[in-house]
C-alpha cells in the first residue's frame, strides 16, 4: 500500500460546483505526483490550469458558469456603434498561494485591416472586469491596457468585458486581434516571509483605517475631512512600510510583458471584427432621457452647490451619459413630485450652454421652469429670459419642459395647468412632459381605471404636448396601446413616450438587477414595436445617500434592486473618478442601437416588414415572449444588413 500521505485531496470547488474536482481522477489515488508538486506555469500551458470560453453581452456570467468550448469573437459593427462580448475565466487548478487559483495576465493588440487600418486597443478596444453587485455580475470596471493582471479563485468563474468602439469616419472591412491570457507564476513569496509579528501590524493598520472610514456615516464634513485624511495617511504608511511585500507596489500594468515574452503556453482568443459600411446616426433617433440626480452628487462627492466644483461634477457625468445615446437632465425633487429638470446648469446667456445644447449627440434637452442656483421673486423673470433666449436657437426643437412627475390629484394637474401656461406665454410651441400612471383620484374620467387613464389627455390639452405613460400599465396587453393612441392628436404636435419605474417587474423588459441580458435589452424593443417616439427613466444615480465617494452603494429601501442605478462612482473600485458602467447601462445601448438598425430597415421596407422581421427572428413578439437566447439578435442584424445592402 502507498504511503497515504501522498495521496492529494480533491480540491473543493465551491457551491453547487458540480463536483468536477479541478484536476480529480481516478488515477490520482495511484499516481499523485502531479497533484503534490508545485505546478509552474511558465513550463505548463495555460489551457491546463484555466478554462478560457466566450459569451455575448446578454450572458449574465455568474460565479458558477459552466464552461464551454472556447470559439473566436466575431462581430458585425456599423461605424459609430459600440458592440461587445464576454471573457469568462474559470481555474482547473490551483497554481498560487495565499487562498487564490493564481494570477492571470491579459495582453491585448490592435485589431488591423488587411490594408493597415487599425481599431486601437484603449480607444477602440476596451476590456472591463465584471464584478458583482448583490451576488449578481453588473458592475464594469476598467483594467489597464495593453496589459494588465487580475486575480482569479478556485471554483469561481469570472469575466471580462470585451468592447469595441468604431468610429464614425473608420474604414469598412475586417479587421483581426488578440487577447491572449497567460497564467503567471506566483511572486508572492515575499509576503509568506513576513514575520508574524509584521503581518500582525500590517492587520491592525488596515482595521483601523476600516473602522474610521465606516465610523464617517452623518459626521460633519470636516470631521469626514480629517478622518479620511488620517486614514490615507495610516494607508500610505502601510504600502510604504519595508513589511508591506514589494510586489503589491509594482505596477501591474505596464512592462510587465511584452511580444518577446509571450510564448505559446498561453490562451488566444481570437478577435474578428467586420465594420459595415453604413454609420449610425450620431444624433439618437429616439430621444432617450435620463435623470440624474444632481443631490446624490452634492452629498457623495462632497461639492457646494453651485461652486466650480459642483459645476466640474455635473458637465463630467453629463459628458460621460452621452456616450450612451442617452439624453442626460439633471433633477431635484420637491413636495409632492413636483421636480426641477434642467440638461444645462448654465443659463441660456452662458456661452457654455450653447457646448451643451449644440452637441449632436443631444436627442432632447430639458428647459428649468425656475433658476437652478436660487428661486426668488426674479425667478419669473428668469425663465422668461431663458425660453426667449433659447426659442431663437436651431436646437429649440429639441426642447422640453418636465414640470410634475406622475400627478395624482386635481390639485396635481392644476399645479401643471398654471405652470404650463406661464411658459407658453413666452412660447407658444414650448413642449411639456407628464409622465403619469393612473388619471387623478378626486376626479372621474370613466367607468374603469384604465379608461380614466387613457382619458388623462383631455384634462392635460393643451398643458402637455408630451404624454409619458408607464409601461407596467399596460401589463401583457399590447392592444391597449391602440387606446391610448387614439386619444392623442399627433396633427397638434402631441406624443406618446413610455418610461419604467419599479414595474413592470419579471417576465417583462426592465433593467432590474438579475433580470436576464436580453430582459434588459428588450425595453428598447418594447418602445420600438408599440410605437414610442421617446423614453424617460427616472434616475441613473440614485443610491442610498452617502458623504464620500467611495462609500459603499446601497440600493433605496422599497425599490427593486438596480432601480434607479446604472452606474456607480468610479471611487468604490479603483482611484479613478470616472463613473463605472453597469451591464445593464451597456445593454441599454445596445437596445438603443438596435431601434437604429430597426429604423434603416423600416425606412427601405416599411414599418410593418421591420415587425414582421422581428417576429420572423424570434427577438421580440411582446412583453413576455422574447428571446432569451443572444442568437436572434445577431441573425436580425446580419439580416437588416444585408437586405439595406442589397
Amino acid at each position: 500500500m502507498e504511503n497515504a500521505e501522498n495521496i492529494c485531496a480533491p480540491p473543493v470547488e465551491g457551491v453547487a460546483g458540480g463536483g468536477t474536482g479541478y484536476g480529480w481522477n481516478e488515477g490520482s489515488l495511484r499516481s499523485s505526483t502531479s497533484l503534490s508538486k508545485v505546478i509552474d506555469p511558465t513550463v505548463v500551458p495555460t489551457s491546463d490550469l484555466l478554462h478560457v470560453w466566450c459569451l455575448p453581452s446578454t450572458a449574465n456570467v455568474g460565479h458558477q458558469e459552466i464552461p464551454r468550448h472556447l470559439e473566436a469573437i466575431s462581430m458585425l459593427i456599423a461605424r459609430n456603434e459600440r458592440e461587445s462580448a464576454q471573457v469568462a475565466l474559470r481555474p482547473k487548478v490551483t497554481w498560487s498561494g495565499s487562498g487564490i487559483a493564481g494570477v492571470v495576465q491579459v495582453q491585448c493588440n490592435d485589431l488591423c485591416s488587411s490594408s493597415g487600418e487599425r481599431l486601437a486597443v484603449g480607444q477602440s478596444l476596451t476590456l472591463r472586469r465584471v464584478v458583482p453587485i448583490l451576488g449578481v455580475p453588473d458592475a464594469l470596471v476598467p483594467i489597464d491596457l495593453p496589459v494588465s493582471r487580475i486575480t482569479v479563485f478556485p471554483g469561481d468563474t469570472s469575466a471580462l468585458w470585451v468592447s469595441i468602439d468604431v468610429p464614425v469616419d473608420q474604414p469598412p472591412g475586417q479587421y483581426e486581434g488578440n487577447i491572449f491570457i497567460t497564467a503567471l507564476k506566483d511572486d508572492t513569496d515575499g509576503f509568506k516571509g513576513l514575520a508574524k509579528t509584521e503581518k500582525h501590524q500590517i492587520l491592525k493598520d488596515l482595521q483601523t483605517c476600516v473602522e474610521m472610514v465606516e465610523a464617517l456615516d452623518g459626521k460633519p464634513l470636516n470631521e469626514v475631512s480629517e478622518k479620511i485624511k488620517t486614514a490615507s495617511a495610516t494607508l500610505r504608511g502601510v504600502l510604504h512600510s519595508q513589511s508591506f511585500p514589494q510586489f503589491a507596489l509594482d505596477n501591474e500594468s505596464g512592462d510587465m510583458m511584452d511580444e518577446d515574452t509571450r510564448t505559446d503556453l498561453s490562451v488566444r482568443i481570437k478577435l474578428s471584427v467586420t465594420v459595415w459600411d453604413f454609420v449610425l446616426p450620431l444624433t439618437p433617433s429616439l430621444p432617450a432621457v435620463f435623470g440624474i440626480s444632481e443631490t446624490v452628487i452634492e452629498d457623495r462627492f462632497g461639492v457646494e452647490h453651485g461652486s466650480a466644483d459642483w459645476y466640474d461634477a455635473l458637465n463630467m457625468h453629463f459628458k460621460w451619459l452621452l456616450q450612451y445615446r442617452i439624453s442626460p437632465f439633471f433633477c431635484r425633487w420637491g413636495n409632492h413630485m413636483r421636480v426641477l429638470t434642467y440638461t444645462c446648469p448654465w443659463p441660456a446667456d452662458n456661452h457654455k450652454s450653447e457646448e451643451y445644447y449644440s452637441d449632436p449627440r443631444l436627442a432632447a434637452y430639458a428647459v428649468p421652469y425656475t433658476p437652478i442656483l436660487s428661486c426668488d421673486d426674479a425667478a419669473k423673470d428668469a425663465l422668461r429670459k431663458e425660453v426667449e433666449t433659447l426659442k431663437m436657437k436651431p436646437h429649440w426643437k429639441k426642447s422640453y419642459f418636465y414640470l410634475w412627475d406622475e400627478p395624482l390629484n386635481s390639485e396635481h394637474y392644476d399645479a401643471i395647468r398654471s405652470m404650463a401656461s406661464e411658459i407658453r406665454t413666452y412660447a407658444p410651441d414650448a413642449r411639456v412632459l407628464t409622465t403619469y400612471y393612473c388619471g387623478p383620484s378626486d376626479t372621474t374620467l370613466g367607468p374603469s381605471t384604465f379608461e380614466a387613464f387613457v382619458n388623462v389627455p383631455k384634462l392635460l390639452r393643451p398643458h402637455t404636448q408630451i404624454f409619458c405613460t408607464s409601461e407596467w400599465v399596460l401589463g401583457n396587453r399590447e392592444d391597449l396601446v391602440k387606446d391610448i393612441m387614439a386619444e392623442l392628436q399627433p396633427e397638434i404636435g402631441e406624443e406618446w413616450w413610455t418610461y419604467v419605474c419599479m414595474g413592470p417587474s419579471d417576465p417583462h423588459p426592465n433593467w432590474h438587477l438579475g433580470m436576464r441580458g436580453t430582459q434588459h435589452r428588450a425595453v428598447m424593443w418594447r418602445v420600438w414595436k408599440e410605437g414610442g417616439t421617446g423614453f424617460l427613466y427616472w434616475g441613473v444615480n440614485c443610491y442610498e445617500k452617502a458623504v464620500v465617494p467611495s462609500a459603499e452603494i446601497r440600493f433605496r429601501n422599497g425599490l427593486p434592486p438596480g432601480d434607479g442605478v446604472l452606474f456607480y462612482p468610479g471611487e468604490v473600485f479603483s482611484s479613478s473618478h470616472e463613473p463605472v458602467a453597469s451591464a445593464r447601462l451597456e445593454r441599454i445601448l445596445s437596445g438603443l442601437q438596435d431601434i437604429e438598425y430597426l429604423r434603416l430597415f423600416t425606412s427601405r421596407y416599411g414599418r410593418n416588414e421591420g415587425l414582421a422581421l422581428l417576429e420572423k427572428t424570434g427577438v421580440y413578439l411582446g412583453p413576455e415572449r422574447y428571446t432569451l437566447d443572444h442568437m436572434p439578435i445577431d441573425v436580425m442584424r446580419a439580416e437588416i444588413f444585408r437586405l439595406c445592402q442589397s
